[in-house]
Parts: structure tokens; sequence; C-alpha cells
């Protein structure tokens, strides 16, 4: 989106209340404890997140026909601001293009803001998803997306989601990762369910993460994050064509100047250092990997600091990757 978009989506979003202010008067007193309705932004309104809001015949719910992101918010000295928010939507974008659904970057960028502001998020998960409904005469038994309504909804939620930082145990996974000509590195919704099947097996033999490495023996992600390594100081963000390209990668490769290369699984495990890094993990370090158990691992241990201070915009230097809520 260009900067004249950007700063209409900014003039639409000024003004409105601040969410934590109220009348404490007698007659609010009873308001005020009771829980705040968790609010989510549908199809152009505010509305609250457990009214019903798409029919069991949409179309994305039987073929996975939808979009997502995941963006986090945090708390920062100057209040709630969005981290890499253009990059974001404009990712979500492309595959909203590839599924046929039109996709309206300032429409998206004030939805966001809006949400965080109806809801007093500050650190938060954002979950923008477009998707396809149902056709105009309710039939949506069919690969053909032509005709069916379009939806956009964003949710915001103030709750710890996948890694977020913590140190990980990852396995090997049996499942391999969806390959590019088969499906493009995007946030499709239906891609994720060989995510799905890779956790799912990782978890019930008792590790925190799967890792996919192709059928050449070649690292590509994990379920959720993309891997970096650490060998005698030296950072390596590992590349492959069908890894997603992640904004967090890109962002960690930005503050430590890592190279991006193709990395095979023997020279991970020969690593001094391995972590994943996402939206969600944020900067992981990865404690053992199958049977290799990894140390105190130093320079991720700075490379999560710095990060977080960015995020929280207390590196001035990139103070312009955050959006204002």
């Amino acid at each position: 989106m260009n900067d004249k978009a950007y700063a209409a989506a900014e003039g639409r979003r000024t003004g409105g209340t601040d969410p934590e202010a109220g009348d404490f008067s007698v007659a609010s007193a009873a308001a005020v404890a009771q829980p705040k309705p968790l609010m989510l932004w549908f199809d152009g309104a505010l509305v609250p997140a457990d009214a019903p809001q798409a029919p069991l015949t949409s179309h994305a719910l039987h073929y996975g026909t939808g979009v997502f992101e995941g963006i986090r918010s945090y708390a920062t000295r100057d209040g709630a601001a969005v981290f890499r928010l253009p990059e974001h939507l404009e990712r979500m974008r492309r595959g909203a293009e590839l599924l046929g659904i039109e996709f309206d970057l300032a429409q998206a960028f004030d939805a966001t803001l809006q949400t965080l502001r109806a809801n007093g998020h500050r650190d938060a998960y954002i979950r923008p998803l477009a998707w396809l409904g149902t056709g105009l005469d309710g039939i949506t038994v069919g690969l053909d997306v032509p005709g069916l309504r379009r939806h956009l909804m964003v949710l915001t939620l103030p709750t710890v989601v996948h890694l977020n930082g913590k140190r990980a145990r990852l396995t090997v996974s049996p499942w391999r990762r969806n390959p590019a000509s088969s499906l493009p590195p995007l946030k499709l919704c239906g891609a994720y369910v060989n995510s799905i099947l890779a956790k799912r097996d990782s978890r019930l033999r008792g590790f925190d993460e799967a890792l996919f490495v192709d059928g050449e023996g070649y690292v590509v992600e994990c379920t959720g994050a993309n891997v970096f390594m650490v060998k005698g100081g030296r950072v390596t963000a590992i590349e492959h064509p069908d890894a997603l390209p992640g904004i967090t990668r890109d962002t960690v490769i930005a503050l430590s100047g890592a190279e991006s290369r193709p990395v095979t699984h023997h020279e991970l495990l020969d690593a001094d250092e391995v972590f994943v890094c996402g939206t969600a993990a944020e900067v992981a370090p990865v404690s053992a990997l199958d049977r290799r158990e990894f140390g105190d691992n130093p320079v991720t241990r700075e490379l999560q600091a710095l990060y977080a201070r960015v995020v929280r915009g207390e590196e001035p230097a990139h103070a312009h990757w955050l959006t204002a809520v």
C-alpha cells in the first residue's frame, strides 16, 4: 500500500475513547465489574466475538479457501504498537489474490487498529482472516470459487501462543513440508493441515515442536517458525524454497547480519546453537533436536533480548517497524 493509503487509514482511525476510561458512578459500577466482552471486526463492523458470524455452508469450512496472518502488538512507552503491520498485510494480500479474494489493504490496516482499540489490548496476538463464504444461491459444494461471497475478520487476543520465546525440544517429523510447487509458501488456511499433522505427531512423542526436513536431507522449517543456527559465533538463516518467507526471519536477519543459505540436517546437528523464530514464537532457543542437546545458547539469548527491545520501541533505529495504535 502506498503512503497515501496508509495515511488515509491512519486518519480514519483517529478519535474515539479510551477503552479503559469510564464513568465510575454508582450507576455504572455494576457494568464496570462485568468482564468486557471480546470484540472482533467482521465485514465492516465491530461485533461481539461470540456472535454467529458465518454459515456452516461457507466454502472455506469445507475446502480451506482462506488466508490468514499472525501479527503481534506490544506495549511500548508510547502506548500499544503493531509490529511490521504493512508487511504482514501485504503477504496476506498475495495469498488472497491467489484464491480470488478481493483484499483491501487500507481496510484491513484500519480494521486491525480498530479492533485493538475496542478491546483495549496492548500485548496481543492479532489474527486477520479472509475467506470465501457461500454462493448467491447458497451452494458451496464444488471447487469453483467465482461468485462466492468474500469475508474479512480481525480478532485480537491477549494470550500467549505457540512457543513465545521459550526453550523448545524439536524432533524431525516423518511428514514432509508441502512443496512450493504444489502449495505456495503463504498462510493459506488449508495448507496448515500439514503443520497440524506434524505438530500432533511431535507432541505425541513428547516433543514441543516438529522440524520438517526434505527428501534430500535439507532443513525446511518448523510447523510455524523459521530456523536459524549458530556456529563459531556466526548466525545462519536456513533457506529453503518450501519454507514460509517469515517476517520475523527477515527481522532477525536484519538485526544479526545472518547469512541465508540451505542447511542440511547433519549440519544443523553439528551447530553450536539452534533457534527458531516467528511472530508467535518470537526468538525461541532450541534445547534439543531429537537426541542432540544444546547448551546455554548465549548468541540466541542476546538476539532474543535485542528483538524484545525492538518490538517494544526501545531501539530508535527500528522505530519504523512499529505502527502506533
